[in-house]
């Protein structure tokens, strides 16, 4: 069974009754909290006030700026047009400075050749004539050239009695010393002796023919005559006396003596003994000795060219042939031909490379004269 419902009213507990202190401090907080809200109302309001001022400025600057950018951009575009025509003027400048300069060069050039002195052509006409004598020097292999030249150079600079030249002929005399003194070949006498040499071939005596030096009569003697013995002569008796006898035995004495003279030079060729270590030497027929004694002939003269060509080697490898061909195909022994192996022996020792000597010190001392130090 269920419990019967109460009708009772419900009953609620009497207000507790607040107290004065609990009372005082709900208000303070309450204006305090009114009175934040009112500054931050007032700050909210004094910064949009300040954000609507700077959004205005910042449009305002904007817009200046804008607009001094456009001025900027005109002002640019000025300026580029301004710097393209100094450019253009810079250029023509440039090409009139260019056309100045080259005026100006030529001008002096020209002044220099009007006002040039008489040192000055002196010096040039010496620096000339020395060069031209080197060349000559180089072509002939004789330092005769230069040394004439530099001779010349210094006679005519002590006529002209200039101290600015002074230093030149100091130079002279230097080089002049220097190619007194060097050694160098003699070209012409070397050209002699080779010129002897080929004319003298000819006589030169061959292993296979007969030699030229005779034992009993010198070559190109004549045959001594045989006198016959004449028939001695009467006295005033009409007997012949001793002197006549004594004459008569003398000239019988001599004529023996010739023919036994004659009887040997006809006979010596008959039998000789020789040493022969290159057979082919004495196997020489006539005609091939011809030919040998115009090849040795022909070297010579190819020997000579080489020496005036300054070719020193190719002529003495000539001689040097020569040499051999004369060993081996002729008689050494012979004082004609011992003579000849010394001179060919000189002429190898002769040929040699040198270097002419140069008159540089003295093309220096020139140089500085025509530039005016």
């Amino acid at each position: 069974m269920s419990d019967p419902v109460s009708t009772d009213p419900v009953t609620t507990p009497p207000p507790v009754p607040q107290t004065g202190t609990g009372g005082g401090s709900s208000r303070l907080l309450a204006a305090v909290a009114t009175g934040l809200a009112v500054v931050a109302l007032a700050g909210t309001a004094v910064l949009w006030q300040r954000l609507a001022r700077t959004q205005e400025e910042l449009a305002r600057r904007t817009t200046d700026a804008q607009a001094e950018l456009a001025a900027t951009r005109v002002l640019a575009d000025q300026a580029q047009a301004a710097v393209a025509d100094l450019q253009a003027r810079l250029g023509v400048a440039e090409v009139k400075l260019s056309e100045v300069s080259l005026q100006r060069t030529q001008l002096e050039e020209l002044m220099l050749s009007v006002s040039r002195s008489r040192d000055d052509a002196l010096v040039q006409d010496l620096e000339a004539a020395l060069r031209l004598a080197i060349q000559q020097s180089q072509l002939t292999g004789s330092v005769q050239p230069v040394v004439t030249a530099l001779q010349g150079a210094q006679q005519r600079i002590e006529r002209a009695a200039q101290p600015r030249l002074n230093p030149v002929q100091r130079a002279i005399a230097r080089d002049l010393e220097r190619i007194r003194a060097a050694s160098l070949v003699d070209v012409p006498a070397l050209v002699t002796r080779l010129d002897e040499l080929a004319r003298a071939v000819d006589e030169w005596p061959l292993r296979s023919g007969p030699p030229l030096d005779d034992p009993i009569r010198p070559a190109g003697a004549p045959e001594p005559a045989a006198d016959l013995p004449s028939a001695p002569t009467a006295g005033e008796g009409g007997a012949p006396t001793d002197s006549t006898w004594a004459r008569a035995r003398a000239s019988v004495q001599r004529w023996v003596e010739a023919g036994w003279m004659r009887l040997q030079v006809a006979t010596r060729d008959l039998v000789r003994l020789r040493r022969i270590d290159q057979p082919e030497a004495v196997l020489l027929a006539p005609d091939q000795a011809y030919f040998l004694r115009e090849n040795v002939r022909l070297m010579l003269l190819n020997a000579r060219l080489g020496l005036l060509a300054r070719q020193f080697d190719s002529a003495r490898a000539d001689v040097r042939t020569v040499e051999r061909h004369l060993r081996r195909y002729f008689e050494t022994d012979a004082p004609r031909m011992r003579q000849t192996l010394d001179t060919l022996a000189a002429l190898q020792r002769d040929l040699r490379q040198e270097t002419l000597p140069r008159p540089d010190e003295t093309l220096a001392a020139l140089s500085a004269a025509a530039g005016g130090r």
